[in-house]
């Protein structure tokens, strides 16, 4: 899979949490979706203004697909219960990039011919101990990054429905171990 590097953590824990005051602890979220996507993504505060976030996503149809942390980790009705995008500053839709945007908004991930995407990202808005007991949310199709003439550009790039969601916790090293196994 190449997520090289320690896994680390507490052990699995679902709820908010607050800092922690240590660099260098992963949290994860296990995506599901109907038809067969799954998926594995990592978080990571690399320093208060960098997030890492590693992943590797299957069974995706190919091309570009939204990737967006969500307000709660409800899965009751699967990507559909999640709420909003996470965005605790009450800012516009925007890319990774963009000063003003939602905390959530990550941008594209871009899934090959046989539908698998794996990616990395460092984003300065992010921070892993606000995040944990959301839900991560892969969506069906491009995130427009907020500049689209849609409606819903500013609100949630015009993505689409969500294919796969998770919620992030906290890891434990036999947790990501058997949640690797299922990718």
């Amino acid at each position: 899979m190449g997520f090289g590097g320690s896994w680390k953590g507490l052990g699995v824990l679902r709820g908010f949490g607050g800092f922690e005051g240590v660099w260098g602890s992963w949290k994860v979220a296990a995506l599901g979706g109907p038809g067969g996507v799954r998926g594995l993504l990592r978080f990571l505060q690399l320093s208060p203004e960098r997030c890492l976030v590693d992943g590797a996503v299957s069974g995706l149809p190919p091309g570009p697909h939204g990737l967006h942390i969500h307000e709660f980790g409800d899965l009751s009705d699967p990507c559909n219960s999640c709420g909003g995008h996470f965005n605790p500053d009450g800012e516009s839709h925007g890319g990774p990039q963009d000063q003003h945007r939602h905390a959530g908004d990550l941008g594209n991930i871009w899934a090959d011919a046989e539908g698998h995407a794996r990616f990395r990202i460092e984003d300065s808005k992010l921070k892993v101990w606000d995040i944990i007991g959301r839900s991560v949310v892969v969506a069906e199709g491009e995130d427009d990054l907020g500049r689209g003439s849609h409606p819903l550009s500013r609100v949630t790039g015009n993505s689409g429905p969500g294919l796969a969601c998770g919620v992030v916790a906290r890891s434990s090293e036999p947790l990501v171990l058997q949640l690797l196994r299922l990718l």
